[in-house]
């Protein structure tokens, strides 16, 4: 009797046989303990916060995003941060460079210190802006109570992201195709651009990700050097924490989803592109 398959055919059955193997017990409670977790954590508070902002109705939910005041800080927050993950992009790979392919004096201090944003309390961020570039400025550089700050305070506390994601890939990357490269007689900004660049835009694309991501969301190391100037210097997150003052939970919660989507939309965007260019690479 001659199988009803055709080979082809036989290959596909096996190849989802294979995709669908069945989780063990073992994994199966591990699953479902993550996806627990992760519900309890991220997911339900998520939820609840957009069925917060729901309960306000269209008309309420509008009126709270044309504000005058929370519009120029919704605007304020997206703009800053996207100059300064634009900012990191650029910085935190030439810093991860020079950390994997140089040699110098510090090389392992400065390895450490990259790191001090992550462990530092957001608070403590700001008065050690305060200090530096606040009315009393050892340096003579006085931003307080000016856009500039924003801007500072979110260099400060997402300078790691990048330098971060882009560091073990150098690490990793191969010798010899670069050697390859100027054998054939490219330069190194060509090498750079052709052979390097693309094995760390994955990379870099997640770096800047979680950058933008901080960024939106800092609230701590702005308090104290912005001065939260309404239309001027008040960021979104200093809004929301108005709004639950006076007792406007509603509120609160419309400008919470508004930064929620703002944030989903530049993540996804900048994981398609890595994505795309993986799949190109």
């Amino acid at each position: 009797m001659t199988s009803s398959l055709t080979a082809p055919s036989r290959a596909r059955v096996r190849g989802r046989a294979r995709g669908a193997r069945r989780l063990g017990a073992g994994a199966t409670l591990g699953l479902g303990v993550s996806v627990l977790w992760f519900s309890l954590l991220v997911l339900i508070p998520l939820v609840a916060v957009l069925v917060s902002a729901a309960g306000l109705g269209p008309k309420e939910f509008l009126d709270v995003l044309t504000n005058a005041q929370t519009a120029a800080a919704i605007r304020l927050t997206v703009v800053q941060s996207l100059l300064v993950t634009a900012l990191n992009v650029v910085m935190g790979t030439a810093l991860a460079w020079v950390l994997v392919r140089d040699r110098f004096p510090g090389k392992v201090v400065l390895d450490i210190v990259i790191d001090v944003p992550f462990a530092l309390p957001t608070i403590v961020a700001g008065l050690v802006l305060v200090s530096l570039y606040g009315p009393r400025s050892p340096v003579g550089i006085d931003v307080n109570n000016t856009r500039w700050a924003v801007f500072l305070a979110l260099a400060l506390v997402t300078l790691p992201f990048v330098v971060r994601t882009v560091q073990p890939v150098l690490e990793t990357l191969d010798h010899d195709v670069e050697e390859a490269a100027a054998s054939l007689g490219a330069s190194r900004l060509t090498t750079f651009r052709r052979v390097i660049l693309p094995s760390l835009v994955p990379a870099i694309a997640a770096g800047a990700a979680l950058a933008f991501a901080r960024g939106i969301s800092e609230y701590g190391s702005l308090v104290l050097l912005s001065g939260n100037l309404p239309n001027r210097t008040e960021v979104a997150s200093v809004r929301v924490f108005t709004y639950l003052e006076n007792g406007q939970k509603g509120q609160a919660s419309a400008i919470a989803a508004v930064l929620l989507v703002v944030s989903l939309v530049v993540i996804v965007s900048l994981d398609l592109i890595q994505r795309r260019v993986a799949r190109r690479g």
